[in-house]
């Protein structure tokens, strides 16, 4: 069977091959989520876009991408004919390396690390994330104990070698290694941060005697003071860059055979996007690709409509999350966590210092399990049925009720609709894993249903609220943006719990990551730790070190075929004995004494903007500065290049929804999103259905379509 779908597949690729035309210009995205593969093909300068979106291929992601790809072809030769625009590039998201790392499915990896330091990875900051939990569970280092290789060398803190690195050191190290069959090795020496030449001797000899392993050396990675975060960081792009390495090639390989010379990029947590090479180098710049590239579309959406403050809410299948972004940029940490044991538990997981739009996971996803927990309560998550076997409605073999099914079973999906009708939902095999739940809890279906819609809400409205407030805001002051398979289907319902006003849904929502991918800048972020008080700060050394980093990012932008760079300075800064720090940003000029004074400046704006008022007497410090490049874009405008857009009545009929104000079913109008003329404002309760989404709006509203066929939804009822 399977060589018959690639003799098809074959075929397919040489009949578009030829039909694409070379009059245009043609991008396509596409991201891989974890129950779908969504893709979005662009034409440009006009911006008409075609959507395409298909169950993801766990056992082999690419399958998937090449079908969405073809699919989207296809849709843009039907559209345009023989003037059909020819393919320029492939911009690329994945959940590949979180899902590697949580399942812990990496390639077998070392780690070589100063003599004295193996244990550094289980020792951790020696916390524990839930004082009260007698049992509790920590993170399993990646590296195991027998597989870590000590070297002899040290530096002092301030790069000056106290321990040689010798000839003998290094063929004792080549030969430990070599007798323990790895296939990746991480690299984290002490104090390399300041002073990287012993762990560039390393690779070096490691490339020379073993060349086929994998290496990661931390002063590429993150460049960083904190021993055991950045040694967590070079062991997590070890433990995936042989998988990725691989992945990246084949899919070069099959978009190769869609059209040759296509180039692949890739995005990157921080909210750009970098190229295929760099990507397979640095694979963990790639953790949180998808979401960071959701939070471009809100943003570009918000841009469009002129929202300064903005509540970026992502749901898909398996996660939900969200992103407080103000003044048009969002936010960027440089240090977050991954595959924790507990979900919403911070110090759980592996810490990872690494640039990435600052995103909270919030909730569930559409494929989340609900379940009776031991107390014969409902719970709902972490686990996810995925695309395999995906949602009992899915009917392919999932049993258990999920968001999904609950969603169905409340009105709020046509399953007569879902993916355009290309996939029908199964409300009788919804009903009957709702059912087998409900007789666990005690309760009648329809209660268990809205039970599971209400509390993955709640869940979400609770813990936004909370980031929100952490970061000094007022949720009424915001506009939610929504996107994702699921978001347009709880984001009215989210936003009334949180009393924010708004609530706009873009353009083709439902691959809205696919759209911040093809608004995406080109980015690189570089870093390098070295705590000196300002006053102390030794100017030329901080130029020399970030003209360094200047050049070395340049190459990797060129290679992403990156055009007017735009570059920033930026410093980690805190007064001389505190432990947290705060973040600046001025633009890039030639670093002299006089530099000093703008990071001052723009630290004391920031930290009496934070604490209230400036510590009187205190010493500022710089811990780590940073530097950033992207491409400059302005906002991207998008519009449908097939034949959705319709002239025809929009109104399709009536459907029995749940209302959670009334607490029962109601019949509410439901309507072709894409029908609704811009500028028609209708009143809820009522349902705007696509093809990827559906939007639900269960309380009273005005209901707007924008001239940018932005959904904006004003919401008239909250209690």
């Amino acid at each position: 069977m399977r060589r018959q779908a690639s003799h098809r597949t074959d075929l397919e690729y040489n009949i578009l091959s030829q039909s694409i035309s070379t009059s245009n210009v043609l991008r396509i995205a596409v991201d891989i989520g974890g129950t779908f593969t969504d893709g979005v093909a662009t034409l440009s300068p006009l911006g008409r876009i075609w959507v395409g979106k298909t169950p993801t291929t766990p056992d082999d992601p690419g399958e998937a991408v090449s079908t969405v790809a073809l699919n989207l072809l296809r849709q843009v030769t039907a559209s345009m004919g023989a003037s059909a625009p020819k393919l320029a590039e492939v911009v690329h998201g994945t959940t590949l390396i979180t899902n590697t790392l949580i399942e812990r499915k990496g390639a077998r990896t070392g780690l070589i690390t100063t003599s004295g330091m193996r244990d550094a990875l289980d020792i951790g900051r020696e916390w524990r994330y839930d004082i009260y939990d007698l049992d509790i569970v920590l993170p399993t280092p990646l590296v195991p104990a027998d597989l870590r290789v000590e070297v002899d060398e040290r530096l002092d803190a301030t790069g000056e070698v106290l321990t040689p690195l010798d000839e003998a050191a290094l063929d004792r190290m080549v030969n430990d290694l070599a007798a323990l069959g790895v296939e990746s090795v991480a690299v984290s020496l002490l104090h390399a941060y300041v002073n990287d030449g012993h762990e560039k001797r390393i690779e070096a000899r490691l490339k020379e005697a073993l060349p086929n392993l994998a290496v990661s050396i931390s002063s590429d990675l993150a460049r960083e003071i904190k021993e055991f975060e950045r040694t967590s960081t070079a062991v997590a792009n070890a433990y995936v860059k042989p998988i990725v390495a691989e992945y990246l090639h084949e899919l070069e390989n099959r978009i190769a055979r869609i059209q040759d010379g296509i180039p692949l990029r890739v995005m990157v947590s921080s909210g750009g996007f970098t190229s295929a090479k760099a990507g397979a180098e640095s694979p963990i710049l790639l953790l949180e690709s998808g979401p960071a590239a959701g939070v471009l579309s809100a943003l570009n959406t918000a841009y469009q409509n002129d929202v300064r403050q903005v509540l970026a809410f992502d749901m898909g299948g398996t996660t939900a999350k969200a992103c407080v972004a103000v003044g048009g940029e969002a936010p960027v940490a440089h240090s977050f966590e991954c595959a924790r044991v507990e979900r919403f538990k911070r110090g759980s997981g592996l810490p990872i210092l690494i640039p990435s739009i600052e995103l909270i996971e919030i909730g569930a996803g559409g494929g989340s399990i609900a379940y009776c927990n031991r107390l014969g309560l409902l719970n709902i998550g972490p686990e996810s049925a995925g695309s395999v076997p995906g949602p009992a409605c899915y009917a392919r073999g999932g049993t258990d009720a999920t968001v999904t099914d609950a969603d169905l079973l409340l009105g709020y999906l046509n399953p007569s609709n879902f993916l355009g009708g290309e996939m029908e939902l199964d409300t009788g095999l919804a009903r009957a894993a709702m059912q087998r739940l409900a007789d666990r809890l005690g309760m009648a279906a329809t209660d268990v249903a809205w039970g599971i819609y209400n509390m993955v809400n709640e869940n979400m409205a609770s813990a936004a609220r909370i980031h929100i407030a952490e970061n000094g805001h007022d949720p009424r002051d915001f506009a939610m943006v929504a996107t994702g398979g699921a978001g347009p289907v709880h984001a009215v319902e989210v936003a009334r719990k949180l009393r924010i006003p708004r609530v706009l849904i873009p353009i083709a929502a439902g691959a809205g990551s696919c759209l911040g991918m093809l608004a995406a800048p080109a980015r690189v972020d570089r870093a390098f730790s070295s705590p000196q008080l300002l006053a102390d700060t030794d100017w030329p050394q901080v130029a020399f070190n970030l003209g360094k980093l200047r050049q070395e990012g340049e190459v990797e932008l060129d290679s992403a075929g990156a055009t007017d760079v735009e570059w920033r300075i930026g410093a980690e800064m805190r007064y001389y004995g505190q432990g947290a720090d705060v973040s600046v940003s001025i633009p890039y000029e030639a670093v002299t004494h006089a530099t000093g004074a703008k990071v001052l400046a723009s630290f004391e704006e920031q930290y009496e903007k934070l604490y209230g008022r400036l510590v009187p007497n205190a010493r500022p410090q710089v811990v780590t500065w940073r530097l950033t490049g992207r491409a400059r874009t302005a906002g991207h405008h998008f519009e449908w290049g097939d034949d959705r857009v319709k002239t025809t009545d929009a109104r399709r009929g009536t459907r029995q929804i749940y209302l959670p104000l009334r607490g029962e079913y109601h019949e509410v109008p439901v309507y072709d999103r894409y029908s609704v003329p811009p500028g028609r404002t209708l009143e809820g309760p009522l349902i705007l259905e696509e093809r990827e989404s559906t939007i639900v709006v269960a309380v009273r509203s005005d209901v707007t379509v924008l001239a940018d066929l932005t959904t904006s939804v004003t919401i008239k009822e909250f209690e």
